[in-house]
């Protein structure tokens, strides 16, 4: 060793890192064994010498444990801020708001984690409930890849939606319709056939507000007119302010005498799509998907049980979730910078946090929804919601004499879905003969 240091103090070889490292391994053994400060000082003296190190980083070298044990190329871990309880907790309130994206699941853990804690769904010290307010949405997604890659692997597969009364009625494209004013609903029809559109079958009237983003949604057993208006009746009356007016597509089912008779002795302005453009009805098809799709999903539902069982389900539980715990992201600004559209949101809100901050909704009406809101328990929405869509889906099996038991069946694949959610959102294939 001394032979080897020798050489570097004449000069004749350059000390890097790992030979001062391989040289302090062998020093750090003498160093250990010495009996008296005397001797530790002055081999300190002469290894500050050698390797033109500081003298106190020196004495933490030369422990018993210390950084010269590592391996060449290994590096020191660095501790995690959000570990493995942070983690854990955030999986479970992303699975309890239904699995939105970080940005916002962000909005509802800043003001839902102190709700949940107190009805006991979410169990977690302060310190970790601190971090989920203040975690940030990039941080939410990288720590749930883990989570959603299991997730993805659980659900293998997924589903891929009289000329002279339209003369009468208005063409409004979507840049015409009023964003920032109160009442100004989107209203479109989802129809649960299934692969075939033979028959009756039930139909969901699906509502939307363009400023808040509140959803109503009816179902009805067909697509006459009586039972279209009847549902869409029946939706307007449950939104918590006055409807002022409805845009819909050009479907003969909310197209007729019947429904613009309606509008006019409500004193709703009713207006229409362009033919074949979706886009002029974007914000209700988009809710089609989130609310109605997701839910109840493909399959062909056309008995009365089925339409109670959605019903149930629209009047009670899923309109409470939706619109008091699910935030959502409203376009503000849109640019087009050569081939390229850059688009610019803003906070995500839920369609409660919306109204509440509107001022042209009256005092009583905020105290009421408020009242609601206090009232609720997100977790024990989303238990009873997947309830009721296992009942739905058990009243379809047992209509097509198939396996009633969703749990007990042994299905024959390589991996099991997660939920009856999952059955229920993949189309049923269709056969070309």
């Amino acid at each position: 060793m001394y032979d080897l240091a020798v050489k570097y103090l004449t000069g004749k070889h350059m000390m890097n890192m790992q030979s001062r490292n391989q040289y302090l391994q062998e020093l750090r053994t003498e160093y250990l064994k010495a009996k008296n400060k005397a001797k530790k000082g002055k081999l300190l003296d002469e290894a500050t010498a050698r390797t033109k190190l500081n003298r106190k980083y020196l004495m933490e070298k030369l422990k018993s444990e210390s950084n010269l044990d590592r391996l060449p190329g290994e590096r020191k871990k660095r501790k995690q801020y959000y570990d493995a309880p942070v983690i854990s907790a955030l999986a479970t309130c992303w699975k309890i708001f239904d699995y939105p994206c970080g940005q916002r699941l962000r909005t509802s853990l800043r003001e839902e984690v102190d709700r949940l804690r107190k009805q006991g769904e979410l169990k977690c010290v302060d310190l970790v409930a601190k971090k989920l307010k203040t975690i940030s949405f990039r941080a939410i997604d990288e720590k749930l890849k883990h989570a959603k890659e299991v997730e993805r692997q659980k659900t293998k597969y997924h589903g891929h939606a009289n000329p002279l009364l339209y003369q009468q009625i208005p063409v409004k494209v979507f840049a015409e319709q009023d964003r920032t004013a109160v009442g100004h609903l989107q209203t479109d029809l989802v129809e649960h056939c299934g692969a075939s559109a033979a028959g009756q079958f039930i139909n969901t009237c699906s509502n939307s507000d363009i400023n808040f983003g509140w959803w109503e949604g009816q179902a009805s057993m067909g697509k006459n007119q009586e039972a279209v208006n009847c549902a869409a009746d029946t939706a307007f009356k449950r939104f918590p302010f006055s409807i002022v007016s409805d845009h819909v597509d050009n479907g003969t089912e909310v197209i007729n005498h019947l429904m613009n008779r309606y509008c006019q002795e409500h004193n709703i302005d009713f207006s229409r799509s362009r033919p074949y453009k979706k886009n002029d009805n974007c914000l209700v098809e988009n809710s089609n998907k989130t609310k109605v799709r997701r839910t109840v999903g493909y399959l062909r539902y056309d008995t009365d049980e089925e339409l109670e069982i959605i019903n149930d389900l629209n009047a009670n539980e899923l309109r409470l979730f939706k619109n008091f715990f699910c935030p959502a992201m409203k376009l503000v600004a849109k640019e087009r910078i050569n081939c390229h559209i850059k688009r610019k949101y803003d906070i995500p809100k839920t369609p409660y946090k919306r109204i509440m901050e509107c001022k042209a909704i009256p005092k009583s009406t905020k105290q009421e929804l408020k009242k609601i809101y206090e009232s609720l328990n997100p977790a024990d929405l989303k238990r009873k919601i997947d309830q009721k869509i296992s009942k739905l889906y058990k009243a379809y099996k047992a209509k097509k004499n198939q396996i009633v038991d969703v749990e007990s069946a042994k299905i024959k694949k390589a991996i099991k879905p997660r939920s009856v959610r999952k059955y229920i959102a993949q189309p049923e294939p269709v056969s070309v003969r």
